[in-house]
């Protein structure tokens, strides 16, 4: 069984992300899903955005490392768009981390906005839609290839899918996309038992 902290993304800790960490619990997990927002729900990114800003960076940040400081050092740091962002934070600065499963997000290793180096030895998926305006368009895709150059491909994968829907995974939205979606748990389960 394999611990994870699966972080929510910017509309809140929605019905879909809650079902997909029972899905990824159905594969025998144990699967942390914080709040950081407190119960708060946005109906659109925009939304979601004011949010986030409201409640301020570093106590959302504050937030988060509180959270995975009451759980295991060995953990896999998910995390869905915005909520990838902090999740890969963890994986590159708390010690011990398993892994990373990066939904629809991914910040650069390297130069002047890396949070730091990839951590030697810790595998790492990212996923995300070939057009999405977000993860393809704005760099995150660009970053994404970048850390498998620099972790090496035996423990970093891109998969990404056609579409161009941003929270393609959440089955709440709109923009969820059930087929590309159960490819991203599969993989993601993989990857799970792949560490077990």
């Amino acid at each position: 069984m394999i611990e994870v902290v699966l972080f929510h993304h910017v509309q809140g800790l929605t019905d879909g992300v809650r079902a997909f960490a029972d899905d990824l619990r159905a594969g025998g997990h144990a699967v942390h899903t914080p709040d950081l927002f407190d119960g708060g729900m946005a109906a659109s990114l925009e939304d979601g955005f004011a949010i986030t800003k409201r409640i301020g960076s570093d106590v959302l940040d504050e937030r988060a490392d509180r959270i995975a400081a009451d759980l295991p050092d060995a953990l896999v740091y998910a995390g869905f768009s915005w909520g990838a962002a902090i999740a890969q934070r963890l994986a590159q600065t708390r010690p011990g981390a398993r892994g990373a499963l990066l939904y629809e997000a991914c910040l650069p290793v390297t130069g002047e906005w890396a949070v730091g180096p990839w951590p030697a030895g810790v595998p790492v998926q990212i996923h995300g839609m070939d057009k999405d305006p977000f993860f393809a368009l704005e760099g995150d895709l660009d970053a994404a290839r970048e850390l498998v150059e620099v972790a090496g491909p035996e423990l970093a994968e891109v998969f990404t899918y056609p579409g161009g829907g941003h929270l393609f995974t959440d089955r709440t939205l709109p923009s969820y996309d059930a087929a590309a979606a159960e490819l991203v748990l599969r993989r993601s389960r993989e990857f799970l038992d792949r560490l077990g």
